[in-house]
Order: C-alpha cells, then structure tokens, then sequence
C-alpha cells in the first residue's frame, strides 16, 4: 500500500536537505518510515550495522523512487546511499570524530598494555570496594569529565571497567552511568564545546522576534529549566544510593551480582577481539603513571587545543581585544572554548597522548617501538566497528533531513496550543524528533527557530521564554541520550565494551521515566507559573521516591 502511495502521488524528490519542508509535505507520514525501520530492526535483530544500513536504504530507495520503476529506485537509491556515506565521511566535523574514535582506541590499549590501566583499576579499587561506591566513582569521573561529551564516553568507560567488573556491576548499568553522565552534563556545562552552538541558536532565535539579549546570559538562566539534565544525574545518584533498580535494568544487575555474568550469555559487546587481549606481559610492573600521565595528556592537550584552535577561529576584533585584556578570564575562555572545532581537537589531542604514551613504553623498556605502534595499531582496529556504526549513524541523519521527517513531526504537533502547555510540548518534540534522528544539534537547529517566536507570541514574559528555550536544548538531549541510533549512545556502548541493544533496552525505561517526572512535576507546573524553588526539588523528590518505591533491592551489600 505504502509503494502504491509512493509511486502514484509522490514524483521524484531532489535529494537536497534544503527542500526537506517541501518533501515533508509530499510524503507525509512516510517520513518516518527510515528512522522507524532501523530502530525497530535494531531491537528484533540486534545487529546494529543491518538495521541502520537498511533504515538509510529505505530512505534513500523513497527519494528515488520514480513511479512504479522498482528497479530504477533500487539502483539509484543504493548508489545514494554509498554517496551519503562518503559524504558523512567527507564531513570534516564526522572525519575529526571517526579519527578521534580511531586514536582513543589507540591510547587505551598503549594504557592497557602498559599495566597502566590494571593499576589504576587497582587504586580505584581501594575506594571502590562494593559495587555502590564503584558506581559512584564512575559518577563522579563522568562530571569531570565535563567539558564535551564523545570525551567522556570514551575515556570513563575504559578505566572504570575492569573495576565495575570485578565488583560484578554489569556492562548495563557501566554504560548507562557513562551515557547519562555524557550529553546531560556537558550540555549544561559553563564552558563546552556545545555552549557556542546553544548560544548561537539563542541569539539568532532572540534576533528573529527583534529582541537584543544577552545570548550566554539565557543560556545560564536555562541551566534550571533543564530538567531532564539535572533529574537524569540526580537518578543515578539515587539508584547507586538505594541500590535498586526497575525493569530490564535490575535482570541484568541481579545476573552481574548473582552469576558474576557482567554481560549476558548471547551478548556482543561493542569491542573486537584484538583489544581483549592487551594484557601487560608477566616482566610489566603496573604503574597507575602509565594511566594517568597519557590520559592526562588527551584532557590538557584538548583543554589547550580548545582554547588556542577557538581563538584562531575567532575574527571580531573587538573580542579578540577584549580576549587578549584578559585571556585566563572566564568570559575569554567561554569565548574560545564555544568558537573551537571540538572533534579536530580531540583528535589532535587523542594523537597526542598517544604519541606520549608510546614515548613511556619505549622509554620504560616496556616494550620497542615496533611492538608500541603495532600495539596502538591493534587499538585503532578495535575501533572500527565503531566507525562503521557511525557512518551509517550519520547517514541516517541525512537521509531523513533531506526527506523532512523532522520537518513533518514540527507540524504535526505544532498546532496552537495554550501557553502552560507549550514548555512540555516542546520538550516531548524535541525528545520525538531527537529519538527519531539520533541527534541533538539537528533538533535545536530545527525546534529554536520555532519555539522562540511561539513562545513570545503566547506570552512575552522573559522567563517564560527562556522556559521554553530550556525545553528545547534539553529535549534534544534525552533523544541523544537514548537513541539507538545516537552516537554518544553507541560510544557509550563502545566504552563500556556493552552489547549495544542491551544498553538501550536498559537505560530506555529510566530516560522514559526521568522524561516523565520533568513534565508531570518540570515543565506543566512551571508553565503553569509555579516557581523554580518548588518545582526543582519537587521533581528531585519524586525522582527518590519513584527509585526508592518503583525500585527493587538488587544487593544488600554497601
């Protein structure tokens, strides 16, 4: 029926994203069928590559499709399909995250061949003596970590998880703590690489109704209207505490501490075989240096490269000035942090450490040269699957900009709505469409535009919309929280070595949960004029009391 539809109705569509509105009017609510194909293959199949590669593919075959002329759309819409791949590839922001992926894979297992993860695993170990404390522990690195989101991903996983392993934390419960500690805090974070988009998307959208503001100065009155943010982090806190967990999510804990099974029996962990194997030989004595000092290098190189490559990137005069009156100031920071291409400098900053890394293998007769870089070589092959699973991400991505999915839901469910209501129907399109595309900054770029002028329109108070502008920004974020086809999700998963579908299927009933609580007890009541002081700790209260009575006891043990 869909084909017939397609193929009477619909002539062929420029596959061009800016007549995404206009293909979004012809097709309806076929737009939804790629993203709706390759997240529900992913749950029935598990195969991640096989579900994305077919949700592209199905996008790609409706945007060639000519009539009834099947074999025409086939062909094309394969050959459009390996061009969006390169063109994700092609994409300087993508390449700089692929090859940053590459490199971090590189330096762990220089870390881990070093004995240099074994030893830190050993300190923490030392304090994190149950698995409550572990998980804590994993908290708290995640909130360090603050400054960008595919860093933290990356680097808690690794370390924390031979330490969760051995305290019989499963892989589940790792990747959920390392994703909910990823997006949600570097997206409230001070100074990130996410604040210049978020600051840019305000400004323009405060440009749009004729309204001079302070872009940064919204941005920080948001930061309490971002519940989800705030509630997502304060839930973890709460089930380390209680120890209790609901849903999918307590099966795997009760396996992990009962049978000591931190990964189910027919799970396939997002890690290859050649990095399971990257023990330090017996002559090694583990050093927590030859952990902290590499991995020390990627934070400071990517601290110093964010700073010097958003300064170079800056061209108003009249900042540069005022930077260089102050450059150690907050606000200069700010400024050089938001305006730097976050991905090539984590890759810079990834190569670097792994340069350093080697540098000590070689210097501590560790091991030579030859076997330094054939062991960081064997770390970025580890990491391909990864690459693979992003490309195809990022393919996705495309396709249903260029079909207008995202375009579709807006005017679906943008209709008049009155004023209390519209912070939660912002924040439950924005989760719609970020779950549906996987991408965070494609649904703020889509929903600011939107919601600043409706929100105005509806009522002009200052407050009421910068509410609204937090329901965007932090909408957006719990699709890129839990999204199966999210890449911090799928990094997460990559992190903790977890099976990928297993992580979504755990963490999805908590992110659903934590959504919930920021409308019924965030979003209605705060539209409806109820004051943060109340409603902020109204909605921590209820995130306790749904862990503490909703929840089960997984572990008497403290």
């Amino acid at each position: 029926m869909a084909l017939a539809v397609l193929s009477v109705a619909f002539p062929a569509l420029a596959a061009d994203a800016s007549k995404g509105p206009a293909n979004a009017a012809a097709f309806g609510m076929l737009t939804l069928i790629p993203p709706v194909v390759a997240i529900v293959l992913a749950f029935i199949t598990k195969n991640v590559i096989l579900s994305l590669f077919l949700g592209v593919f199905s996008g790609c075959f409706m945007l060639d499709l000519k009539g009834f002329d099947l074999y025409s759309a086939f062909v094309d819409g394969f050959l459009r399909l390996s061009m969006e791949i390169l063109y994700s590839l092609a994409d300087s922001w993508n390449a700089g995250i692929v090859l940053q992926c590459l490199a971090i894979g590189g330096l762990i297992a220089l870390v881990s061949k070093m004995g240099g993860a074994k030893a830190i695993a050993d300190a923490l170990a030392k304090r994190a003596k149950s698995p409550r404390s572990s998980q804590f522990v994993t908290w708290v690195m995640g909130l360090f970590i603050f400054f960008d989101d595919y860093a933290n991903s990356l680097t808690v996983g690794p370390i924390m998880r031979p330490v969760t392993d051995r305290l019989k934390v499963s892989r589940e419960k790792l990747a959920f703590v390392i994703d909910a500690t990823a997006a949600p805090i570097a997206g409230i974070a001070l100074i990130s690489t996410w604040v210049a988009y978020e600051v840019g998307l305000i400004r323009d959208g405060y440009n749009a109704i004729g309204v001079e503001a302070n872009a940064y100065g919204v941005f920080v009155e948001t930061i309490p209207y971002r519940f989800y943010n705030i509630l997502i982090l304060f839930f973890i806190i709460c089930t380390i505490w209680f120890l209790r967990e609901y849903g999918p999510m307590r099966k795997a804990e009760i396996r992990a501490r009962k049978t000591g099974k931190v990964l189910a029996d027919n799970a396939k962990p997002m890690i290859a075989d050649e990095a399971t194997g990257l023990e330090p030989e017996s002559h090694v004595v583990p050093s927590i240096w030859n952990a902290i000092v590499p991995i020390g290098t990627l934070i400071v190189a990517a601290f110093l490269g964010f700073y010097f490559n958003g300064y170079n990137a800056i061209d108003d005069p009249a900042l540069l000035e005022k930077i260089n009156a102050s450059p150690l100031s907050f606000d200069a920071m700010r400024e050089c942090f938001g305006a730097s291409d976050a991905s090539v400098v984590l890759f810079q900053a990834a190569l670097i450490a792994g340069i350093v890394g080697m540098a000590m293998a070689v210097f501590q007769r560790i091991m030579p040269v030859k076997d330094a870089i054939e062991t960081w070589v064997t770390g970025v092959k580890s990491m391909n699957i990864t690459a693979v699973i992003l490309l195809l991400a990022w393919s996705l991505s495309g396709v249903i900009k260029e079909l207008g999915t995202a375009a579709y839901l807006v005017n679906v469910l943008s209709d008049a709505l009155p004023a209390f209501l519209l912070p939660s129907i912002i924040f439950i399109l924005g989760s719609i469409i970020s779950f549906a595309t996987g991408t965070s900054y494609g649904t703020m770029g889509i929903l600011m535009p939107l919601a600043i002028p409706l929100a105005f329109a509806l009522n002009p108070a200052p407050d009421y919309v910068v509410m609204n502008v937090g329901a965007v920004l932090t909408g957006a974020i719990f699709g890129d929280h839990c999204s199966p086809i999210s890449d911090t999700t799928i990094l997460s998963s990559m992190g903790s070595a977890c099976d990928h579908i297993d992580h979504v299927k755990t963490q999805l009933m908590y992110a659903i949960s934590v959504a919930t609580i920021s409308i019924l007890f965030g979003y209605l009541p705060a539209g409806l004029g109820v004051p943060l002081y109340i409603t902020l700790p109204g909605g921590l209260l209820a995130v306790a009391l749904t862990v503490r009575f909703v929840g089960k006891p997984v572990d008497a043990q403290a």
